[in-house]
């Protein structure tokens, strides 16, 4: 690798086995950046940190304390954080009229008030400024069947990066936000695309004729976080090979691709 983070200090939160925020921490790692990671799962967790050799944190979005002390403990560790980056994300597949107030009570923990409780926290120890990511979805932007609250909550989190990148441009701070399409290679709700129905589905939607895969995503995320994005903030940067310039598949043609 290049080395294109060197010296520089990342938080990433939403690690697990085989998904973006491991694809980002591994690259991360390799260009240079010293890391710490959070995850939800103790075991996985830990276990990650190990393997990458960085500082590792359990952190439960629908507790304000566990966001505190994660980012805490992250910034005495790293001794300061010039990176953060959220890349949880839970997808609820449900019609409108059919989503309780204890579904839209959980996305909004998990999608939007533990995500703006975490860029609080990073926001307070970045005296210096720095960069944070939050990695949104082609959904904020375009249609998607049965999934309002997820839809409305990674919209909510793309407009309070703006805010950020607004309120505190002046001290170095920038904010943005990455959405990408469907991510062949990576979890995604509604099942994934681990067939080729699926994936052709998404790929006549698409303008460069694939789906993408969480390199797309990764190669964004280190100029995003970088020196070479030094002049950019409050920018929602889709990742999708065009996909917001088409349309997201209609429920029934994903069911069917399911039975294919």
């Amino acid at each position: 690798m290049t080395g294109r983070l060197a010296g520089k200090k990342a938080l990433i939160l939403g690690v697990n086995r085989d998904n973006l925020g491991l694809a980002l921490a591994e690259r991360f790692v390799a260009e240079g950046a010293s890391v710490a990671i959070a995850g939800r799962n103790p075991d996985n967790t830990q276990a990650i940190g190990k393997e990458l050799g960085v500082p590792a944190f359990v952190c439960d979005l629908a507790d304000v304390s566990s966001i505190d002390r994660m980012v805490e403990g992250a910034a005495d560790a790293l001794g300061g954080i010039d990176i953060g980056i959220n890349s949880t994300g839970w997808g609820l597949l449900k019609p409108f009229l059919e989503t309780t107030a204890e579904d839209v009570a959980l996305m909004s923990v998990l999608q939007f008030n533990g995500p703006y409780r975490f860029f609080q926290d990073l926001v307070r120890v970045m005296p210096d400024g720095g960069s944070l990511i939050q990695i949104s979805s082609v959904t904020a932007t375009i249609m998607m069947d049965n999934h309002a609250a997820y839809m409305g909550t990674k919209a909510g989190m793309e407009h309070v990066m703006r805010t950020i990148a607004n309120e505190f441009g002046p001290q170095g701070i920038r904010a943005n936000s990455l959405a990408p399409g469907g991510i062949a290679d990576a979890p995604m709700s509604g099942g994934g695309m681990n067939s080729a129905a699926m994936r052709a589905l998404y790929q006549r939607e698409i303008p460069l004729g694939r789906p993408g895969v969480k390199k797309d995503v990764v190669d964004a995320a280190v100029w995003l976080a970088g020196d070479e994005a030094a002049f950019v903030t409050g920018q929602v940067i889709h990742v999708s090979g065009g996909q917001t310039l088409r349309r997201n598949p209609s429920i029934g043609e994903i069911y069917g691709a399911f039975g294919a």
